[in-house]
């Protein structure tokens, strides 16, 4: 999560209490397209252990499953001009609510063609290149266009905001986290150094925070919370500033909210109150915070890294948005000292530290015991959306708070060095070297490593080839055996993003509504008897006994899918799930890698 890293505040050069200066002229050097292709190398060196191989996912696999599942969404609903916000491909006959998921249309639309041409892993694939890289690119625009001097400084903070040990966590798992390159220029328009053209930067605000929420709502929520925070810190540091400022913010502010709340009003009522919709969340939030120890760790996909200490400091992999290191963090206290004059500086740093306080939860934790210390998030877990949000995640909020901070400290450096080199003093260039040393010494244990991978097993050639259309006439289903309903690995939800959505099929991994009259959240469809029963047979390798009752049931809820056809992947692992099917509804056989099951004489 990006946070608001005072794109109007002043540049280096400025002496405190000077007015803000303008952004600099937009030109591209070389060096730009230097750092850019820099960015995307290094985006694509991480995503490398899953190009060209099918039978790879990335750790979190499940997650890449939906997500792969999102983007072949977004290209049906281009080309079919189907409805973005829902799908009945997925938890028939329902259908699922996909504004209330996270379906990053903002992501998905612009990537049709990759995903029709290449398939959804690509598309996922590409897609976190762009996440990373066009993060990192954001920020390096800004810090070069509005706070600092130096390309260098503006190419490693750029660096640090868009390749921190938390942001490459999340992009191998969660692209609307991992997609922050919204977030710089929502800032930019924000906290604009100048009182003109309030309409025009309103209306480009609310355009932008529009876009932003077909990418990610959960950083829009950061992102305002970092934004107000750091303009009270700002204020009470500038005042002069602060007065001069805030009347053309309010109006930014004010026609930016008229433009967004006109082109999301039908989506967000549609998530709330539409189709599918849901309250609350399928897992207890305050569960997943960090321990203060995190902090100074190493991430286990850095080059110090190991799985061990991270798996004991962070809820789970994909949630390691601390793991800075110490050599990091007291680089940014002695920035912060080293700079404190300035009304930036000061804002950052309270941003930055209570960010970090809200990502330790109800209760503080330090490696792996409770303090008993009661977290600053017991302030906020009762307040709308803040309550749904995970709270290890506030600590993105640190991330481009560092990264800013070291542009600003190598920019100074770097100017001091010049000074006194012109002043004809020798040090000039220990300086530079001195800080540099500095920098790199605590950015170097942070350098990322290709994104772990797990196998998977393929889609079986009876469902990529198509020979499952033989058995499934228009309005019927295509149930994957076993139907999960629930969190875990859906071959549904693999299947059809695999296939570009080409059959509708029961369950899925989403979130929606425990039953029609009862919106509680949970993962998945609600249970039927005969998925509940298949998934204790897939969990514990054992078949049940199966009654006449079982079999009944199963014809039910067969009709209720309005099932076609039964198929089982994975055949080598499957074998008590395969004769519990047998006792249900007869025995199958195995077609093109697949056992296949066809239930139409018994669903009529």
């Amino acid at each position: 999560m990006a946070a608001p890293a005072a794109v109007g505040a002043p540049g280096k050069r400025r002496q405190p209490g000077a007015p803000p200066v303008a952004a600099r002229p937009r030109r591209v050097r070389s060096v730009d397209v230097a750092v850019v292709a820099g960015y995307l190398g290094l985006a694509v060196l991480l995503t490398s252990r899953q190009w060209g191989r099918p039978d790879r996912l990335f750790h979190q696999d499940n997650d890449q499953m939906l997500f792969e599942w999102m983007l072949a969404r977004a290209a049906r609903a281009v080309t079919a001009g189907e409805n973005p916000l829902h799908s009945a491909a997925l938890n028939a006959p329902d259908g699922v609510n996909l504004m209330a998921n996270t379906s990053v249309l903002g992501l998905g639309v612009p990537l049709t063609p990759v995903t029709l041409l290449f398939g959804t892993q690509t598309a996922f694939l590409v897609a976190v290149v762009a996440s990373l890289a066009g993060t990192a690119t954001a920020w390096y625009v800004l810090l070069a266009r509005r706070l600092v001097d130096s390309r260098v400084a503006a190419a490693v903070g750029g660096l640090v905001c868009g390749f921190a040990p938390g942001m490459v966590a999340q992009a191998g798992a969660h692209l609307h986290m991992a997609a922050q390159f919204l977030a710089p220029p929502i800032l930019a328009l924000v906290f604009r150094p100048h009182t003109d053209r309030v309409r025009r930067h309103g209306v480009a605000l609310g355009l932008l925070v529009a876009y932003q929420v077909f990418v990610g709502e959960e950083l829009l929520v950061f992102l305002a919370l970092a934004a107000g925070v750091f303009a009270v810190a700002y204020a009470l540091a500038d005042r002069a500033a602060a007065r001069r400022l805030t009347p053309a913010l309010l109006g930014r502010l004010g026609v930016g909210a008229l433009v967004a709340g006109a082109l999301l009003a039908y989506p967000l009522w549609f998530q709330f109150l539409g189709p599918g919709h849901y309250r609350g969340m399928p897992f207890d939030a305050r569960g997943f915070q960090l321990d203060a120890a995190s902090f100074t760790a190493s991430a286990r996909q850095t080059v110090l890294g190991d799985g061990y200490v991270p798996g004991l400091l962070s809820p789970n992999p994909t949630e390691e948005n601390s793991f800075f290191g110490p050599g990091l963090l007291v680089l940014a206290v002695v920035v912060v000292a080293w700079l404190w004059r300035r009304p930036l500086v000061r804002a950052l740093a309270v941003v930055g530290l209570l960010a970090a306080l809200l990502s330790l939860g109800d209760t503080v934790r330090v490696d792996g015991a409770s303090t008993g210390l009661p977290g600053p998030y017991r302030l906020l877990a009762g307040v709308p959306l803040l309550d749904l949000v995970v709270p290890a995640r506030f600590a993105l909020i640190c991330v481009p708070v560092l990264g800013v901070l070291v542009a600003l400290s190598l920019d100074r450096a770097l100017a001091l060095g010049v000074g006194v080199a012109a002043a004809g003093d020798r040090p000039g260039a220990s300086v530079r070297l001195l800080w540099g040393g500095a920098v790199a010494a605590a950015l170097l244990p942070l350098a990322p490593t290709p994104i772990r991978t797990v196998p998977t097993w393929p889609v079986p050639a009876f469902v990529a080839g198509g020979g499952w259309r033989a058995y499934v006439p228009a309005g019927r289903t295509l149930v994957p055996v076993p139907p999960v309903t629930g969190a875990g690995v859906s071959p549904a939800t693999f299947w059809s993003a695999r296939t570009g959505l080409a059959f509708t099929a029961p369950g899925g991994y989403f979130i929606g509504p425990s039953a029609a009259d009862d919106p509680t959240a949970r993962w998945g469809a609600p249970d039927r008897p005969t998925a509940a029963l298949l998934r204790r047979a897939a969990e514990t390798g054992e078949a049940p006994v199966v009654t006449d009752a079982d079999r009944r049931q199963a014809v039910a809820d067969l009709r209720h899918w309005r099932a076609a056809v039964l198929v089982q992947g994975g055949l080598h692992r499957g074998d008590a799930v395969r004769r519990t099917v047998d006792a249900l509804v007869g025995p199958g056989r195995e077609v093109d890698g697949a056992w296949v099951w066809d239930v139409r004489p018994l669903v009529g």
